[in-house]
């Protein structure tokens, strides 16, 4: 059914992630599947790295832990924001369709009072993909 799956990820927060990570995986090895990490950058350094160089390491070398721990084709895909905060969204949109994605199964946090003013990230993706969007909450 599914032949791409798109995970976004946030290196800075992978431990709050887990379900969306494994949820990912098993729809992978139950469609045989493959998985690409996407992780979105600044040129200007961040927490998670100095350069956008040494974040596209960092994503590579978070894909293929994911595969080896989880036995699963997985590759990494990094995307460029001028603002990550605020360009996520069409960031992540572009995203789906360079990787023709088919699905994109995302980690996502109980809505609060804001997402009734703002939408959260998986909301926009969801309501904006050609793909099917999973929403995983922690």
């Amino acid at each position: 059914m599914f032949k791409r799956i798109m995970v976004p990820v946030d290196l800075a927060h992978i431990d709050k992630m887990e379900h969306a990570l494994g949820c990912a995986a098993d729809l992978a090895g139950l469609y045989g599947a493959e998985v690409t990490y996407v992780g979105a950058t600044a040129a200007a350094p961040s927490a998670v790295a100095h350069t956008p160089a040494e974040f596209a390491a960092k994503l590579r070398e978070f894909a293929g832990a994911q595969a080896a721990q989880r036995g699963i084709e997985a590759h990494d895909h990094m995307v460029m924001a001028h603002d990550p905060t605020t360009d996520l969204d069409d960031t992540l949109l572009r995203a789906v369709k360079d990787i023709d994605a088919d699905l994109v199964v995302m980690a996502s946090h109980v809505p609060g009072v804001a997402e009734y003013v703002w939408p959260s990230n998986g909301g926009k993706i969801a309501g904006h993909a050609k793909a099917s969007v999973l929403v995983v909450r922690d």
